[in-house]
């Protein structure tokens, strides 16, 4: 009998032990980080995801919601991590409670248009786009786009500004770079993640506004530019301030990104309209941030992901027009993230 219940006893044991064991191996299988925010950063984090799944062992999710509601949620606790490519104001980190933002990805924001006929790549000035923005330039045969884009017949067309309804930090960067551009800009509409058109169509995220560029015969859009690029989109080439017109390339990007050589203590980079010196700049290129809250239960995961985006992420984001961030960011980046803690 007792070599029975001793032997029971036994087995119990052997039960709990390997139940404990079964169950520890199920919480680390099924890990899981939670994201939101930037549709911007969405076409690369999406390439990261599979990657990271296989490298670290343990899953990302990330829905692009825009920038204003990954600030929310973060925010709220309702996920591990937000995405913004607006940097945070003093009022969101004070509603945050214990936030940081760290730059990992660089890229830039395309103007994208869909005109019958008309060649890619057309050329447009900040002066220009700020006033067909606000509604002063309404034609596409404007004699103002017409002198930029010499040799080339443009139609008697209505244009169509389209822009985000939503709270986006593509918003930002584009509003951004118009209030440098234009001082009238700047007066009647300003730079934000949401702000008052005077004229145009509306649409939520860049699928939205996407969506609306397709259906919209003389339209004119922001996105993104890995998303012009998967949809197919012609999108003009800018003026910098040194006069060149300079597309959404990786080279225009790293121009842009030439301009800082130094990173303040919250992180926040601005890259709209350099100074003439960087001929090869794209005026109208971004970072975007990833929102940590410094404590948290998953810390040490957050702290594998965020490196290993910000390391071995950034070259898979070249196919996508991400340029990999410069030494001197990516400096600033780590030295934040190391102070993410449970």
């Amino acid at each position: 009998m007792k070599r029975r219940f001793a032997l029971a006893a036994a087995l119990v044991t052997a039960l709990v032990v390997a139940a404990a064991a079964s169950a520890s191996v199920t919480r680390s299988s099924d890990n899981n980080l939670k994201g939101a925010g930037s549709s911007f950063v969405f076409p690369l984090v999406s390439t990261w995801i599979p990657i990271v799944k296989s490298d670290l062992g343990y899953s990302v999710s990330y829905n692009p919601v825009g920038s204003g509601a990954g600030i929310a949620a973060i925010t709220n606790r309702q996920v591990d991590f937000g995405a913004s490519d607006a940097p945070m104001t003093a009022d969101q980190f004070g509603a945050c409670k214990g936030c940081v933002q760290i730059p990992w990805a660089l890229s830039a924001t395309s103007v994208a248009y869909n005109l019958d006929g008309a060649p890619v790549h057309l050329k447009i000035s900040g002066k220009v786009l700020a006033d067909i923005y606000l509604g002063k330039i309404t034609r596409w045969n404007d004699s103002r786009l017409a002198k930029l884009n010499k040799g080339v017949k443009l139609p008697n067309e209505k244009i169509t500004p389209i822009y985000r309804s939503d709270a986006s930090g593509t918003t930002y960067n584009f509003t951004d770079y118009l209030s440098s551009a234009s001082s009238d800009f700047k007066s009647k509409v300003g730079r934000g993640t949401q702000v008052n058109f005077p004229t145009g169509v509306g649409g939520r995220g860049s699928s939205g506004v996407s969506a609306v560029l397709k259906q919209t015969n003389g339209g004119i859009m922001y996105a993104d530019v890995a998303y012009a690029i998967t949809n197919h989109f012609k999108f003009f080439s800018v003026q910098n301030r040194a006069g060149k017109y300079i597309l959404p390339g990786i080279v225009g990007i790293k121009g842009a990104a030439a301009s800082v050589t130094k990173v303040g203590s919250s992180n926040e980079i601005s890259i709209v309209n350099p100074a003439k010196k960087f001929r090869a700049a794209y005026p109208i290129s971004t970072y975007t941030y990833v929102i940590l809250p410094l404590q948290t239960g998953s810390a040490s995961e957050l702290r594998k992901f965020v490196f290993w985006a910000l390391t071995k992420g950034q070259p898979m984001g070249l196919k996508l027009r991400f340029a990999p961030v410069p030494k001197t960011v990516l400096v600033a980046s780590e030295k934040t993230l190391k102070r993410i803690h449970t």
